[in-house]
């Protein structure tokens, strides 16, 4: 998994509150048990209409948030089922980060385990970073995990709290298989041990 430091992009305001991880990504899209290639259908039925054209007024078909790496959205993100998919396909598209007053906890915990970044704030300073995106491409914020601040285009400095093992995780590109590979001498170690004392198991 990549390292999570400091991230300087491009939020893209999405202030609809229920996203559900249906709407995230489709059900349809849920055959693959490949992280990549979820990307193109990320929001798939808010960005294209039944003939599979961009739908122009939604956010990330906006030329200015084609290249978002922060999400800054609505109450309740990522309720609904508990499919791993959902992160799969913000990350593959190229989001980095998601800003939101409270996230469902299956989706919230997915995307520490996928290298996203997922930011609990009030609602006054998720205002404050929706109007920031809302000025497009060219107002750009700063999200520093290590500091644990949000930097506005305007320089505001925003703290976020973040679970210190989370934290930890993130910097260091660390998911469930990379903390276990951490432990890969000891494994080895007991293997050989349990080989030697119990070769019948």
């Amino acid at each position: 998994m990549e390292k999570f430091e400091k991230l300087h992009g491009i939020a893209a305001p999405m202030p609809l509150v229920n996203i559900d991880t249906d709407m995230i990504i489709p059900k349809v899209f849920l055959k693959t048990i490949k992280r990549s290639g979820l990307g193109v259908n990320l929001f798939d039925e808010m960005r294209y209409d039944r003939k599979g054209n961009e739908i122009a007024d939604f956010v990330l078909n906006k030329p200015q948030y084609r290249d978002a790496q922060i999400l800054v959205a609505g109450d309740n993100f990522g309720c609904g089922s508990s499919r791993e998919h959902a992160p799969w396909a913000i990350a593959d598209f190229g989001i980095k980060c998601v800003i939101s007053t409270s996230f469902a906890d299956i989706f919230f915990s997915n995307c520490f385990k996928n290298g996203i970044l997922p930011i609990v704030l009030p609602q006054e300073q998720v205002d404050t970073l929706m109007a920031d995106a809302e000025k497009g491409a060219n107002a750009r914020m700063t999200v520093d995990l290590e500091s644990q601040v949000i930097t506005t285009s305007d320089g505001e400095a925003i703290p976020f709290e973040v679970d210190a093992f989370k934290k930890h995780c993130l910097l260091n590109g660390l998911d469930d298989i990379g903390l276990t590979l951490e432990k890969e001498g000891s494994i080895k170690a007991y293997e050989d041990t349990v080989g030697a004392t119990r070769p019948w198991v």
